[in-house]
């Protein structure tokens, strides 16, 4: 029961992390509409991609949570967890990179000096960017507590082969290295 439990926080933590996406995508919408700002358009891009391999994330997912109910799938749980880690990955990668970064977010307080206007829109998109950080770090989380369920129960199917005793002869009339060959 440990096992689908924890496949099943896996997919709230994913469910969580869109939602956040899903908020911060409203809040980059919400620009001041008089002016038109390329960081802005580039933060809405990148909202929008992270939700298209959130969604890959997510369908990888509950894969691997189905594949963990009875009757037990593991080498498919693993398969489809492996998947969602490697979106997830990219999802990290692309946070970091697109939205977190030390000159995106230097960018966007430019944005907001320079343009008055644009100023309340840039503090609530910073605070929007850093309200994706929790889900990110529980993410991660959960996906380390699948792979230890995971491999703990991989652990307990482990197969066994012994000798017994018993030999196995063929007949001499059946050997193949007797047989005469066919011409």
């Amino acid at each position: 029961m440990a096992l689908e439990a924890t496949f099943r926080g896996l997919t709230f933590c994913l469910h969580q992390l869109h939602d956040a996406l899903n908020e911060l995508q409203v809040t980059l919408g919400d620009k001041p509409s008089d002016d038109e700002s390329a960081m802005a358009d580039g933060l809405e891009t990148a909202v929008l991609d992270l939700m298209g391999i959130l969604h890959e994330a997510r369908k990888a997912a509950l894969n691997a949570q189905r594949a963990v109910v009875h009757p037990t799938d593991l080498d498919r749980a693993r398969r489809a967890l492996t998947l969602c880690q490697e979106h997830f990955h990219h999802i990290e990668k692309q946070f970091a990179v697109e939205l977190v970064s030390y000159e995106k977010l230097r960018e966007l307080a430019r944005l907001g000096r320079e343009r008055r206007s644009w100023l309340p829109w840039a503090n609530t998109a910073k605070l929007g960017i850093e309200q994706c950080r929790p889900p990110l770090e529980k993410i991660s989380t959960a996906l380390a507590a699948c792979w230890l369920e995971l491999a703990e129960r991989l652990g307990m199917v482990s197969v066994s082969v012994r000798t017994i005793g018993q030999q196995i002869k063929m007949p001499a009339e059946a050997s193949v290295l007797d047989a005469e060959p066919v011409t």
